[in-house]
């Protein structure tokens, strides 16, 4: 545990603002009109924004609810106050008017919950769909949107596999529904759609090996500070409507858009401060270590010499280096900044903005992320308000410096601490006459990705009567990415020089799409009776292109990535792939009373990636809600109870998340001249994977809803998996694309609760907790056994499983540890492995609380998981390399349980290959995690105001403050990762809006 504090910088910029800022003049005829704001109860209400109609000008209430604001006699003036209902009133030449604000019905009636086709009532939405706002994740300094959902919702896992920046985290909604998880072969991707535009969801290949394999993440390009809300759309009722492109959830990302009659707002914020790694192995110390490898060599028998122990003999034994600290132990700058301009009349609202984010890194050299993003947003509606238009645009670029290697992190794990220093007394690298491999080298090794992303759509609609309208959505997204690896002789030892040649290997890749959606929305009510129909279709079309040539034998290192340099050059991968997909779709959402509330959606989709005769598929559900607080019964007996609502929904999506052309036989292009060699087997026959989504839910709130609580149990079956089907060796081919008949089940129970603990007049606390309790197995799979998913699970099983050794202990003869040769042959192989632990999470949520005082504000979030995981790998004890004190004796109380130093192969077999494949290697990964934490100070009124502001705000942010946990291991996030573990951040800042 530990907290991380750092100086405060930048604050130069407020000054530099205030410099070019000025104050507005005031308009001609104008007076100060002042006036009061209360509650039902008489209670003034601080902080409620005063807006005058179609200017800039506005003001705020005082601790007391009063207020002073200058105006003409015919202005019209908004009140606004979240949780409390808007008004706006005529001035008419007034100078004293109190108002009183009705409290809204909080997150029932007022807000209004995105399902991407259609908006709903939060009170009347009969799904399962979470919602994050702006206020929840604009402060946050990270580089992605998914990030910022740690922790924040209910069935929504979000991991971060390295802590470096731009890396896509991995995300699960409800869990694991295919089997197929490869990088190139992913069947668990949600569906991203940004502003009506759906978007590929896969990560970006990246050569770049500190990226773990994760690869690189499209929404990296989106300004977090533009985002207005993310809704999570998890249940059959909220992603039927997507048919097979929600199989896996939906993510709905809303950026800002101007607000009606606010007239010209310019807002900006500014924040800059630090990260690093909190969190570093217990690793022995110089004298510790050399004590342990003096005993393996004591143990072995063996005389150490300059061959075999040149840690001993040439090292000096009286050096000592922290290599965590040397390695990626720095402290890195980070800063950000936004600005955008908006302005809204009754018809016509804009807004247009930018940013820019830099943040360096921990390790040594001047590597960082870069990302500078453009955006529009712009809204207009005819004067008869017949039509609308919406058009949104956000553009990226994203620059990625940073070097080639896959072993850094863990490099500064098991580097001896008695190993030589880095550097020569000129400034070259030491080498000590190679002995070692410098760990600087591979800092040579340079690793540049630029990725540039714009993603549009337009939306027009037209009211043909006031039941019927019709609505047509155009978007079209544009990505590419150019990653240059140059591998320089400087990389390697000298020594080797006359056996290595200079090398650079690029690669582009390139993503279009574009989608039209036609719809129809009719709208009727008959007495008690309310309809809303949509009927629409799809027309989609994605193209990915993906180009990798490798150059060698540059002659001069400033040649390197210059093709025509490279004596050979060679080209890796030549990709293009077309995936066509389209789809006619149909929602008819019925309530009667308001009470009452029935969903049925339906949808055939078509897809490019199976047979001609398998192309198509039907999908639907059904939604029901009823709030049965509507009847009188609780009006009259349980009025305590202010809301109740049962929901329940079943149906079936699909999912054709495979490869393109996998139906037909493919060939690849020989190393030679004119040839060709199949590389993929024809089958037309497989078809879509079947997802079956069914949830029952219940949602209440009492005490004037002040407490919501709402408790869902869910169970998703997912049949039909697209695998690959194993075929002997005689046809030359490993498998053939195929369905087999396994069924992976997701279930459990998600939790959600939030309360308004305090509410006074200049103190308020509110408070939310969200818990999931997954599970998830497979539940079929005949003849699994045949298959090459043998190893991998077991049916009847948690999906997330360790099949494993059963671990002996330390065997009394050879000091070694054991493990069960459960067959008795000699050997040990599969047939041994039978212990089964599930590393999956047993339950995990977050807990979030608000606290504002009088103009201070306090949040922060604590996420908590429970789980077991791997324990981080290391050396058996006495081998060359440093190793975790809780693996010898040191920090030990049962020294006798732990395996004897020694440098033998047999050790090295009895740790690595047997305990570390057995019981042995599990343990505890569960933590608790301070998440965020944010402190903000919102200067007062009368300050502002003499300076042209209508909002000046400080605020300190910081991430990944504190982490509560015994598991041993750089982060309990990734348990027995190497990777560089999320960084603690902590910034500082300033809002102005004016």
């Amino acid at each position: 545990m530990k907290f991380f504090y750092t100086h405060q910088c930048g604050f130069g910029l407020i000054l530099l603002f205030i410099f070019f800022s000025t104050a507005t003049a005031k308009a001609q005829n104008t007076y100060k009109l002042s006036g009061q704001v209360t509650d039902t109860t008489g209670q003034a209400i601080p902080g409620v924004h005063i807006q005058r109609i179609n200017t800039t000008n506005g003001a705020t209430t005082d601790f007391d609810g009063h207020y002073n604001i200058q105006v003409t006699g015919t202005d019209r003036l908004s009140f606004t106050y979240l949780g409390y209902q808007a008004q706006t009133i005529a001035v008419n030449n007034r100078k004293l008017i109190n108002v009183q604000l009705s409290p809204s019905t909080e997150a029932l009636d007022e807000v209004v919950i995105n399902a991407g086709y259609y908006r709903v009532k939060d009170r009347e939405r009969t799904g399962s769909i979470e919602k994050v706002t702006s206020e929840d994740i604009e402060l946050q300094p990270v580089t992605n949107p998914i990030e910022a959902l740690q922790g924040r919702m209910a069935g929504v896992e979000v991991v971060q596999s390295t802590g470096v920046p731009g890396a896509a985290p991995t995300i699960r909604i409800r869990g694991q529904s295919s089997l197929r998880t490869n990088f190139d072969d992913n069947g668990n991707l949600p569906l991203y759609i940004i502003d009506g535009m759906p978007i590929n969801s896969s990560p970006i290949d990246s050569q770049i090996q500190l990226f773990e394999g994760a690869g690189v993440d499209p929404l990296n390009t989106l300004d977090l500070s533009n985002i207005e809300s993310i809704e999570v759309l998890k249940d059959a009722d909220a992603t039927a409507i997507y048919g097979s492109r929600g199989a896996n959830g939906v993510v709905l990302i809303t950026t800002k858009s101007g607000q009606k009659n606010q007239g010209i707002k310019v807002s900006t914020k500014l924040y800059t401060g630090m990260s690093r790694v909190d969190n570093f192995l217990n690793l022995l110390n110089t004298q510790q270590y050399l004590k342990i490898r003096k005993q393996a060599f004591e143990n072995d028998g063996v005389e150490p010499n300059e061959y075999n122990a040149f840690d001993l003999v040439l090292w000096d034994e009286n050096r000592y280096t922290d290599w965590q600290k040397e390695l990626f132990g720095k402290t890195a700058e980070l800063r950000s900044a936004s600005f955008n301009i908006s302005n809204a009349n009754e018809t016509t609202s804009y807004i247009i903005g930018a940013s820019y984010q830099k943040q360096g890194m921990v390790f040594p050299g001047d590597f960082s992320y870069e990302k500078k993003t453009f955006n529009l947003n712009l809204n207009h509606q005819s004067k008869d308000k017949k039509f609308k238009l919406n058009l949104s645009a956000n553009y990226g670029l994203d620059d990625n410096d940073l070097f080639n290697s896959s072993t850094f992190v863990s490099t500064a794990l098991t580097l001896a601490p008695n190993a030589p220093r880095l550097y020569n007394d000129d400034g070259s690298l030491n080498w000590e006459d190679s002995t070692w491999s410098n760990p600087l080298a591979t800092l040579e090794n340079e690793g540049k990705l630029k990725t540039n992303n714009l993603i549009s759509n337009l939306g027009l609609t037209y009211r043909l009567s006031p039941s019927l309208s019709f609505k047509s959505s155009f978007g079209y997204t544009h990505l590419t990415s150019e990653e240059n690896i140059q591998t320089p002789i400087e990389s390697y030892d000298p020594a080797m020089w006359d056996r290595v040649t200079n090398r650079s290997q690029y690669s582009d890749i390139r993503r279009n799409s574009w989608i039209v959606e036609p719809q129809i929305h009719y709208r009727k009510t008959w007495g008690q009776h309310h309809f809303n129909t949509i009927v629409g279709a799809t027309f989609q079309e994605n193209k990915n292109t993906s180009l990798t040539i490798s150059g060698r034998g540059y002659i001069d290192r400033n040649l390197i990535g210059n093709l025509e340099a490279a004596d050979q050059v060679s080209i890796i991968k030549d990709r293009d792939f077309t995936y066509k997909y389209s789809a006619i779709f149909a929602r008819l959402a019925y309530d009667w009373k308001e009470k009452y509330y029935l969903n049925l959606t339906g949808r055939r989709d078509g897809s490019s990636r199976f047979g001609p005769d398998k192309r198509f598929a039907n999908f639907g559900a059904i939604g029901a809600a009823w709030i049965f607080t509507e009847e009188n019964f609780f009006d009259k007996y349980l009025n305590w109870l202010s809301f109740g609502k049962i929901r329940g929904s079943y149906g079936t999506t699909g999912n054709d998340q495979i490869g393109d052309y996998r139906y037909l036989d493919a060939y690849e292009a020989t190393p030679g001249p004119e040839g060709l060699y199949p590389t993929q087997l024809t089958n037309n026959d497989f078809s879509w994977e079947t997802n079956k989504k069914l949830e029952a839910a219940l949602e209440l709130s009492f005490l004037n809803n002040r407490i919501h609580t709402e408790i869902a149990w869910y169970r998703n079956r997912s049949s039909n998996q697209l695998v690959g089907y194993p075929l002997p060796a005689i046809t030359g081919f490993s498998k053939v694309e195929a369905n087999l008949p396994a069924t992976v089940e997701n279930k459990g129970w998600e939790l959600g609760l939030s309360a308004k603990v305090f509410q006074k007049q200049s103190f308020q606390w509110n408070t939310s907790l969200n818990m999931t309790i997954p599970s998830s197995k497979l539940v079929a799979f005949p003849d699994i056994e045949e298959t090459a998913y043998a190893n991998t699970y077991r049916v009847g099983q948690a999906l997330s499983l360790d099949i494993l050794y059963q671990f002996e202990g330390v065997d009394p003869d050879t000091g070694y540890y054991t493990v069960k040769d459960v067959n008795e042959d000699g050997s040990y192989d599969y047939d041994d492995r039978l212990i089964t632990k599930d590393l999956g999470r047993k339950f995990f949520g977050g807990v979030y609380n608000k606290l504002n005082y009088k103009n201070f504000s306090l949040s922060f979030l604590f996420e908590f998981v429970k789980q077991n995981g791997r324990k981080t790998s290391s050396l058996p004890p006495g081998r060359l390399g440093n190793n975790l004190k809780s693996v010898t004796e040191y920090g030990s109380s049962s020294p006798e349980d732990l395996q004897a130093p020694s440098q033998s192969i047999n050790a090295f077999l009895a740790f690595n290959r047997y305990a570390y494949n057995s019981e042995f290697s599990i343990t505890d990964a569960s933590f608790i995690r301070l998440k965020t934490l944010s402190l903000g100070y919102e200067i007062s009124n009368d300050f502002t105001k003499n300076i042209g502001l209508s909002q000046f705000k400080l605020f300190v942010h910081a991430q990944n403050l504190l982490t509560i946990t015994d598991y041993e291991g750089l982060d309990p996030q990734s348990p027995g990762s190497k990777a560089l573990p999320s960084l603690q951040s902590l910034t500082g800042g300033l809002q102005l809006t004016f």
